[in-house]
């Protein structure tokens, strides 16, 4: 006999909290992809490249790009990499260990920028410090941090999709 819970589990299964699950898993994969693929367009123009100059060049992990590349070309290559991360999670409804390793890419992306928060001057704002954070570069950057949550739930499903486990837990 089925318990009250497993009914109402049935019933939803079919009913609108499917439906609105199902959207706005769409919404938030496929989201993603837009954000990533305007965004790495972005990093193609000169403002762009301009306008990610400080927080690169205070960046110990990546400040090194302008030592071997102009402000332009570095600008580029995060835009390439913010691009190839995007068309490989839209993979996910014929591919989904492709789209795993974009959404892979984009929880590296998304780390990266949230340590800005950390290594860029003016990120909290003069005279509160932290936890207020600036209008820019500072609440700019903190947005990235629902974008990690995404890329990493994305990760997760498109792997469950792919028919990967995790042998360790199966047998827990």
């Amino acid at each position: 006999m089925a318990t009250r819970m497993e009914t109402m589990e049935r019933a939803d299964a079919s009913g609108w909290g499917y439906t609105l699950e199902n959207i706005g898993a769409n919404v938030i994969r496929y989201g993603l992809v837009i954000i990533l693929l305007w965004v790495g367009a972005l990093k193609f123009t000169a403002y762009e490249a301009e306008g990610i100059q400080g927080l690169i060049a205070n960046s110990p992990l990546m400040s090194w790009m302008y030592s071997v590349m102009s402000v332009r070309t570095a600008s580029m290559l995060i835009g390439a990499t913010e691009i190839i991360a995007a068309l490989l999670i839209a993979t996910r409804s014929f591919a989904p260990k492709i789209s795993a390793v974009g959404s892979i890419i984009a929880i590296g992306i998304f780390l990266i920028t949230l340590h800005f928060l950390l290594t860029t001057p003016g990120v909290w704002q003069p005279g509160y410090g932290f936890p207020f954070p600036s209008p820019m570069p500072g609440q700019f950057i903190a947005k990235d941090l629902a974008l990690l949550g995404i890329a990493i739930w994305s990760a997760g499903e498109a792997l469950r999709a792919a028919g990967w486990r995790n042998n360790r837990m199966d047998s827990v």
